[in-house]
């Protein structure tokens, strides 16, 4: 292995433990301080079972040019730990000050309206931008954006629920607690994060230098904003269902509309730079019909699937997403997100390869069969 290859792997793996370490402390701490043992356990049962299920759906939404596994699941633990560990540790100073200044109910007030939206966006934006800034290849629009603020919010709300749940156990309030967090309102903090994340992906999107540079703080303000709406319509009652209602509901559907036609501009990357490719024969024209269509996609997987079992499923699944990467690549490079001739050609060459290996085997797509 290069030795390149192993420091990176090193410095990997040092960052995972350290993450856990402070997943650990924070869940420590939300024991000590919030549920005691019991309701610790009962917690981190609740919090963790609906979670398979959030992601599932958070995944879905990336069709067409799925994002790294281990990008996925760093957001999703920094979230889970990091983001956690610190927006605690800073919300915890925050009421403390505002109880020393205006006693107990400025410490509610103050910690869950000014500093919790202000100090926890901050904290579960940290793995977007720095997505953003270092992995530039793998951060190119809004929907990438809105994937990893999904699982960065998923991992974040998980651990939160604990202390949320195992408080209720103790109060016993658990079952209006878990339906009001975990029936009505699962997706809060992945729509409020979201918003910092379709900043970003404007951002990446957008030629406009002004925007360029206001999208993301726009789209950071926006979720603290969002957020903020939340935690104060919280503290009073009935006026929870109604920001629920005209706030919350509003801002989730558009948030499904945003990502609608984020992805139909993700086909329409998809086919404009591919068909270079479709006139060189390096992919067929029912085989860019199959990638610019998401049921076309579904049906040749199972298709795939049929017809050579898991093998044909990955190597189906593998073809769209090399194809779908090449077409994003010579996208980003037109934009001038590149880092040069020689990078782009290696990475054409390894793409087409990888297409060229995998329509080797003929499984049934629309407009014919791979191999012909």
């Amino acid at each position: 292995m290069p030795q390149n290859n192993q420091m990176k792997m090193v410095m990997g793996t040092a960052a995972v433990a350290v993450l856990c370490l402070l997943g650990l402390v924070t869940l420590l701490m939300i024991g000590a301080m919030n549920t005691g043992l019991p309701g610790l356990v009962v917690g981190m049962i609740m919090a963790v079972l609906p979670v398979p299920l959030y992601v599932a759906l958070a995944l879905w939404v990336d069709r067409y040019e799925k994002e790294p596994r281990w990008m996925l699941a760093a957001a999703f633990l920094w979230g889970a730990t990091g983001a956690v560990f610190f927006a605690f540790i800073f919300n915890s100073i925050a009421a403390a000050i505002f109880g020393t200044v205006g006693g107990r109910g400025a410490a509610e007030i103050g910690g869950s309206v000014l500093s919790a939206p202000l100090v926890e966006e901050l904290a579960k934006g940290v793995a977007l931008f720095t997505f953003f800034f270092w992995k530039k290849d793998e951060f190119d629009d809004v929907i990438d954006g809105v994937i990893y603020a999904a699982m960065v919010g998923l991992g974040f709300a998980m651990t939160e629920n604990v202390s949320y749940y195992g408080q209720a156990l103790q109060g016993g309030g658990l079952s209006g607690t878990f339906f009001v967090r975990g029936v009505l309102a699962p997706f809060s903090h992945p729509l409020f994060t979201a918003m910092t994340g379709i900043g970003l992906g404007l951002s990446r999107e957008t030629l406009r230098k002004g925007l360029k540079s206001a999208a993301p703080l726009l789209g950071l303000s926006t979720a603290m904003f969002l957020h903020a709406t939340w935690n104060l319509s919280a503290s009073f009652g009935a006026a929870f269902l109604v920001a629920y209602l005209f706030i919350m509901v509003p801002a989730f559907f558009g948030l499904v509309g945003v990502v609608l036609y984020a992805q139909a501009r993700e086909r329409k990357i998809i086919r404009a730079n591919l068909i270079p490719y479709v006139q060189t024969g390096h992919v067929s024209p029912g085989e860019l019909e199959v990638l610019c269509r998401f049921g076309g996609r579904t049906k040749t997987l199972m298709a795939a699937m049929s017809a050579a079992g898991w093998a044909g499923l990955r190597r189906e699944a593998r073809f769209h997403q090399a194809a779908s990467e090449l077409a994003f690549h010579r996208w980003r490079t037109e934009r001038g997100i590149s880092k040069g001739v020689q990078e782009y050609t290696v990475r054409e060459a390894e793409y087409l390869r990888v297409i060229a290996e995998c329509r080797m085997q003929p499984v049934a797509r629309f407009g014919g069969y791979a191999g012909a």
